[in-house]
């Protein structure tokens, strides 16, 4: 084929390229495709011609956008952030209420259940904890169990309980939920007993202000990772239109994402319990102020910003990718 006719019959589409740059990977990939076959054509034929660097740019450029979204780990993870997961919470808010409402209704249970039976405490606490409080409280130092351990060791031995917990949260709702439901309802009625506790020893406020200084975002984090194990466990009960292996696989990638999300809130969780918490004698103000931190960050990106994300017109497709608006 002569220069000319090669160029006068590809024109159009390399204008149509340049002219109009597209997000969607499928047709970045076959624009990439197609031009790798013409830059081929052209360096065999006319590789000395204008129109071979050319086509030569065109492909570099569509490969140095395809590599800066490979490697740009920022771009994912803040599109991630900022609209992929506020998307998905406010998919399932619905169900994060539920989870909320359970949750709480279980601790209240737990509490109840405490304060008409003498020995339930010590039957879901264990001896050992309820002893070692006790004498705690007698030497005036009721939360002495936050400073026995060093800073970092105790810091990293939370994270990594409080993740575990978090992942056997969420991979017992593959049992149809119940999994998940009985997980909660063990955390709950531990919750509930224990707050309980020091309520009647006539410690309500003082543990409010020390233990949920950490508990803030520590429990909040629980109560979101048995959503996730719920949206898995759901996805297998109610597959919809469609087949329940496709529906739990999509089930089980919602719920996963939400728990990876989750690490970096326990992490901080357990460094506040480590290096904060131990800390029983701090201001009122202080404490006041990290809990209050704490319960406005879970509130807003947990509740009003996914709402706020999807008024301003962003949606998620069938395979989690975030479509957004056209005027955006």
């Amino acid at each position: 084929m002569r220069e000319s006719s090669f160029i006068k019959k590809n024109l159009p589409r390399w204008q149509k390229i340049q002219e109009e740059p597209t997000e969607d990977p499928d047709e970045t990939a076959e624009r990439f495709t197609a031009l790798l076959d013409d830059l081929a054509y052209a360096k065999t034929f006319y590789s000395h011609s204008k129109v071979t660097a050319y086509i030569n740019n065109m492909a570099a450029g569509i490969f140095q956008r395809i590599y800066r979204d490979h490697k740009g780990e920022r771009g994912r993870i803040r599109n991630f952030v900022s609209y992929e997961l506020p998307l998905l919470i406010c998919k399932n808010h619905r169900l994060f209420l539920f989870t909320f409402c359970y949750f709480l209704l279980i601790c209240i249970i737990g509490a109840f259940s405490a304060a008409n039976d003498e020995t339930f405490v010590r039957g879901v606490l264990g001896d050992a904890y309820v002893n070692m409080t006790e004498d705690n409280i007698e030497r005036g130092d009721p939360f002495n169990v936050y400073k026995d351990s060093s800073e970092w060791a105790m810091w990293l031995r939370i994270a990594d309980n409080n993740i575990r917990v978090a992942m056997f949260c969420f991979v017992a709702g593959i049992a149809l939920s119940a999994g998940t439901l009985f997980i909660l309802f063990r955390n709950g009625i531990m919750l509930g007993s224990f707050q309980y506790f020091f309520f009647a020893k006539g410690l309500g406020w003082p543990s409010v202000l020390v233990i949920w200084i950490h508990g803030t975002l520590e429990i909040s984090s629980i109560i979101i990772a048995g959503t996730a194990g719920m949206i898995m466990g759901n996805s297998l009960i109610f597959p919809g239109t469609l087949t329940r292996r496709e529906s739990l696989k999509r089930g089980a990638m919602e719920g996963l994402k939400i728990i990876v999300a989750l690490v970096p809130i326990f992490i901080l969780a357990a460094w506040l319990e480590s290096f904060v918490t131990r800390h029983t004698a701090m201001p009122m103000a202080v404490s006041i102020g990290i809990l209050a931190v704490s319960a406005v960050f879970i509130a807003w990106y947990f509740v009003f910003y996914p709402i706020r994300v999807e008024r301003r017109g962003y949606r998620l497709n069938d395979n989690g990718k975030v479509i957004k608006p056209v005027a955006a």
